[in-house]
């Protein structure tokens, strides 16, 4: 019994199953087939897209609810619904929904503000992003059918690749925390979404003194990280986040119940250092729940 083994067990619990993986390929592949068929002239079920959010950072966890993926629009319809009499986001919107409808239609799909929404029975909901793509500065011009229509500017891939260097720099160390503060946050209701905790990891993941070492320092990353979001000023309302600078708004105050876990980490690293590992492990399954190994 080690630290180290500890927590490999533990993230290796935080893998999301090959089973949902695959079950979540099949249906966003099925949506991804129609939008290229209708807009693309192609029956791929894979080109012109790639998973953003949470899922394409690869920190969700197995409880992951909302998997979202950007679809990329030729720039040949632009004109279309940029000249459209009234709100041309919306027709935009309304004609990828009619796409994907034809695949799922007995789900519930919306088509509001700037995504297509397919939310199944089991839970999983799909949000698809239609955007035109710019390779001059790698940018996604998306629609957003709220006031009346415009076009707004996002920049996933350099969100993605800022997050995927800093892991790769960290000894593949980010992932792995931001995959467990998901487990706490899950399991003690914090109010965090996924970019809140990836952003902040990433942030903190720059400084840590151990960032490029392995399972042994995890005990002791947890609670560094737990410390580190008790003392955010907790009048601030947002942060920038990596790549892209694009806002990420709290939700809810999140430094009282990340002080709590921060004085049970306490405890547990304590009995770690004395080899008392049920009792190390008890603690730390107070703060992450049953996913923690027993």
């Amino acid at each position: 019994m080690s630290v180290s083994q500890i927590f490999r067990d533990f993230c290796s619990g935080l893998v999301i199953g090959t089973t949902l993986r695959s079950s979540i390929a099949t249906r966003v592949g099925r949506m991804i087939r129609c939008l290229n068929e209708d807009f693309r002239n192609s029956a791929s079920d894979s080109a012109n897209s790639f998973y953003v959010g949470s899922y394409g950072r690869n920190t969700a966890i197995p409880t992951v609810s909302d998997i979202d993926t950007l679809f990329a629009l030729p720039w040949s319809i632009y004109s279309r619904y940029d000249g459209h009499a009234g709100n041309g986001q919306s027709a935009l919107l309304q004609a990828m929904r009619t796409s994907v409808r034809r695949t799922y239609p007995s789900s519930e799909i919306s088509a509001d503000g700037q995504v297509i929404v397919v939310q199944f029975t089991d839970s999983i909901k799909v949000e698809i992003l239609g955007a035109f793509h710019s390779s001059t500065d790698n940018t996604y011009t998306f629609p957003d059918s709220n006031n009346g229509g415009s076009w707004r500017v996002c920049k996933p891939k350099h969100e993605l690749e800022a997050f995927s260097n800093r892991d790769s720099a960290c000894n593949d160390n980010l992932v792995q925390l931001c995959r467990m503060i998901r487990a706490w946050r899950d399991n003690h209701s914090v109010p965090m979404s996924g970019m809140l905790i990836d952003t902040l990891a990433y942030q903190f993941m720059a400084n840590w003194p151990h960032r490029e070492q392995s399972h042994t320092y995890y005990d002791w990353m947890v609670r560094d990280f737990f410390y580190h979001l008790s003392n955010l000023d907790s009048t601030k309302t947002y942060w920038l986040a990596p790549g892209s600078g694009s806002y990420v708004w709290k939700s809810g105050s999140f430094q009282a119940k990340a002080r709590s876990a921060y004085d049970i980490s306490l405890i547990a690293i304590a009995h770690l250092e004395k080899s008392e590992f049920w009792s190390a492990k008890y603690e730390f399954r107070r703060i992450f729940g049953n996913v923690f190994p027993n």
